[in-house]
């Protein structure tokens, strides 16, 4: 071999080994700060969830959050997102966790991960999958083996993904967060520390903390490990907690600070004092408490992934689609005036010489006139084969997690009485012969409908929703949907069901069905439509004259809508609007004759309606 070459295979090998080294870097606790290779560091975080922003947008509101002046991102993980059936994970699109969090460090932004399999988050279940809900003697964030069992091979997959990522491997993962709030539901602390032992055994090396609210940290936090602090921003008041609970030391960390608030259905619209918030953001940072923003950009539950909450003291109460959360940047990612006010706090906390980068412009939107809904269907005229049982069958028992059951038998003879359902989750409309008798929703605790009918061999038809499963408090372990006990008429139990699944993971199955089958009057009901654009653009359908359902554009299931607010409008990405055709299908549970849909260039989400 010529010397030449010899060089150039020599030159090639040491730029090789140049590469795959990393650059690592070490991040520790110090005393009363965090500590960035030997240097002091404060992290001015903001929460950001992958699962509720468009994949093509992640980039763009990672660089709105170097604007604002953030320097990390906070995000939880979705176990039922990620491993949407038991052992079928799914770590792509925008469950792409991994790929999330190396935009952010192409960005230059450092991030603190929130794995729990519990999260909260306003989010189905808390972040649980349904499945585990089959096994009626399996109970959630406890020691049962069999949920163990399930966490752990969740955590291990999850570690394959992303422990290549964390700081000491040359990543921009600093911290990782076992359990979540965890003193607001046990006081386990050898659950807690089983929680840590998965953790490393599944690759997650370096720091580990937990987080809770000031009243529920004795009972959540694991000695030994930084216990974090959330919704607390009086910065005496943190370092005493935070104290008392590590060694007398620090560092102090706000894990969520709440410049916001999420909605619920039937709610009044939840803002903050701009002018309040900004100053308390002030006096943290002055004080060298680090922070994280929940929200700074909170996005969408679309789907069927809302949550709900419910206590001893209060009722049911799902969450609406629209994650908006009054952060300071919108649910479509455009800075709100808080996001200006939060910058000009944070610009006066930067290093001598430090600048942020400009603003991002303003996303463009778009208006869309009536869309025409020529083509439907109802689902409850044409169904595939039912499962057949005595008595009513849960969701779960029918191996459905989110959507609707459509629950059937029928009534021998003529009737008048007191229909009632036990234990039904969440939300049915009720039919007789396939005409409307009315609705049952369990937020107002309404079980019970006087039904009527002369015909004899009358087919009564209920339509449940699951409006979204608990995801804090007591009942997150009670969590079953559908029909989930009996029904009975005039206090006899009704028997001989037939059970119909209606998922509506996509619409394929009703893509056959659009030649306008059933009375278009007729309840439930799915219109099809399509549009043409020469333009795309983010915009919002205005859902003023529909009842409540979802609608799907292009295939992407956009969210629930419904009539009560406050939300109004439904946002539609303009990242999944096309040039030339588009389709569009609206699903309507409540309300009939819809001819068309239009959309408009700004969100409605502060309209309460009583009905």
């Amino acid at each position: 071999m010529k010397k030449p070459a010899i060089i150039l295979l020599t030159l090639t090998f040491l730029t090789n080994i140049c590469l795959s080294q990393k650059p690592k870097h070490t991040f520790a606790l110090g005393d009363s700060t965090f500590i960035l290779d030997g240097k002091p560091f404060q992290l001015i975080s903001g929460e950001m969830h992958c699962t509720r922003i468009p994949r093509a947008y992640w980039r763009d509101r990672m660089r709105s959050a170097k604007a604002m002046g953030l320097n990390t991102i906070g995000t939880y993980v979705f176990w039922n997102a990620e491993e949407p059936e038991e052992g079928k994970f799914d770590f792509t699109g925008n469950n792409d966790i991994a790929e999330f969090v190396r935009i952010a460090k192409e960005e230059g932004l450092w991030v603190i991960l929130r794995p729990s399999p519990y999260a909260c988050a306003e989010w189905e279940f808390g972040g649980y999958p349904w499945w585990l809900l089959k096994d009626k003697n399996l109970k959630v964030r406890s020691k049962d083996p069999k949920f163990l069992k399930y966490y752990h091979d969740y955590i291990t997959q999850l570690g394959k993904q992303l422990s290549p990522l964390l700081v000491t491997n040359g990543g921009n993962i600093l911290m990782v967060q076992i359990e979540n709030e965890y003193g607001s539901y046990g006081e386990d602390k050898e659950y807690l520390d089983i929680n840590r032992k998965i953790f490393r055994e599944s690759g997650f090396s370096g720091l580990l903390f937990t987080c809770d609210g000031p009243s529920q940290m004795p009972r959540g936090y694991l000695p030994g490990y930084l216990p974090a602090v959330n919704g607390l921003d009086d910065p005496k008041q943190v370092k005493t907690l935070i104290n008392k609970y590590h060694d007398g030391k620090g560092p102090y960390y706000i894990a969520e600070w709440y410049p916001g608030w999420f909605d619920s259905w039937g709610s009044a619209h939840n803002t903050s004092n701009m002018e309040d918030d900004a100053k308390k953001l002030d006096e943290v940072l002055s004080a060298g408490i680090s922070i994280n923003l929940y929200m700074f950009h909170g996005g969408t539950t679309r789907g069927f992934m809302n949550g709900a909450n419910m206590s001893r003291k209060d009722p049911y109460s799902p969450q609406t689609s629209s994650y908006d959360y009054d952060a300071p940047l919108d649910e479509a990612g455009n800075p709100a005036p808080k996001f200006y006010k939060f910058r000009e706090v944070i610009e006066k906390h930067l290093a001598p010489g430090e600048k942020l980068p400009p603003v991002p412009a303003k996303h463009e939107t778009i208006s869309i006139n009536k869309i025409g809904l020529n083509n439907w269907t109802c689902p409850i005229y044409d169904l595939k084969a039912p499962v057949i049982a005595k008595h009513p069958l849960s969701f779960e028992e029918l191996n459905q997690g989110y959507g609707f059951v459509l629950y059937r038998t029928t009534l021998k003879n003529a009737v008048n009485g007191l229909l009632k359902i036990k234990q039904m989750r969440d939300f049915a409309t009720v039919y007789i012969n396939n005409e409307f008798v009315g609705q049952l929703d369990r937020r107002l605790k309404q079980d019970s409908i006087v039904v009527h009918t002369d015909a004899p061999n009358a087919v009564l038809d209920i339509l449940v929703e699951n409006n979204g499963r608990i995801n804090y408090g007591p009942y997150l372990i009670d969590n079953r949907q559908g029909i989930t006990e009996k029904v009975t008429l005039n206090e006899t139990e009704l028997t001989g069901w037939k059970m119909y699944k209606l998922p509506f993971k996509n619409l394929a199955a009703f893509k056959g069905d659009i030649a306008n089958k059933g009375p278009y009057d007729l309840k439930p009901n799915l219109m099809f439509g399509n549009f043409t654009l020469n333009k795309t653009g983010d915009t919002y359908l205005d859902m003023h004259d529909f009842g409540k359902g979802f609608v799907f554009v292009n295939g992407h299931n956009l969210g629930k809508y419904w009539d009560i607010g406050p939300q109004q409008t439904l946002y539609l990405p303009g990242c999944w609007l096309k040039k030339g055709q588009n389709t569009i299908v609206v699903f309507d549970e409540l309300k009939i004759n819809h001819h068309n849909i239009g959309a408009i260039d700004h969100p409605i989400l502060d309209e309460v309606v009583k009905n």
